[in-house]
């Protein structure tokens, strides 16, 4: 029997015409049968702050985490800055993180995809998979995609138009849904 999943995808790239946003889209679309999947919005979330945290959590920070408390299961698209991941998706994941017992995290699993140079985003998912094994996030090992936004897989507004590179997702969203389902039983 196939439960009902919810995927909530979370890009680590701001711009509007993110190719990493873009992939999530591609996701969304390709989601398999019985899984609903949002995206999170993180542009109006303000760098983590432990004494705003303490005091008044920001509006954007109480929804990213009711929306990430119910999904059951993490998309993350990480572009790669500077060899690394951006900033705005470590942000999201450091407000995440500070919730009581890591509560919204704790065990989910995830899949990780991104777009970037010529090397796709590989150096900055490797630091998230370090990033997300203090996190305790199940991630999800293989299928990796690594895209490159430079090239003609996206369209100017940062969609996915090559059948390939869509292929790919929807093999990397199939293997989370089995991987979600494995972990549950």
């Amino acid at each position: 029997m196939n439960v009902p999943m919810t995927f909530v995808g979370i890009s680590g790239s701001l711009r509007a015409h993110s190719r990493n946003t873009g992939l999530l889209r591609c996701a969304a679309r390709n989601a398999p049968a019985g899984v609903s999947f949002e995206i999170a919005d993180i542009s109006r979330l303000p760098l983590y702050n432990a004494d705003v945290a303490e005091k008044d959590k920001p509006d954007a920070a109480l929804a990213l985490v009711e929306q990430v408390t119910r999904a059951d299961a993490l998309v993350l698209a990480c572009p790669e800055y500077n060899y690394s991941l951006a900033p705005a998706l470590k942000n999201a994941l450091d407000w995440l993180s500070r919730e009581p017992g890591n509560a919204p995290l704790e065990g989910k699993p995830a899949a990780i995809l991104g777009a970037g140079g010529g090397m796709g985003t590989c150096r900055a998912q490797y630091h998230l998979r370090q990033v997300c094994v203090y996190l305790n996030l199940r991630v999800l090992n293989k299928p990796e995609i690594f895209a490159n936004a430079f090239s003609e897989c996206f369209d100017a507004a940062g969609d996915v138009v090559d059948g390939a590179l869509a292929e790919r997702v929807a093999g990397q969203m199939a293997a989370l849904a089995l991987f979600l389902r494995q972990l549950r039983s």
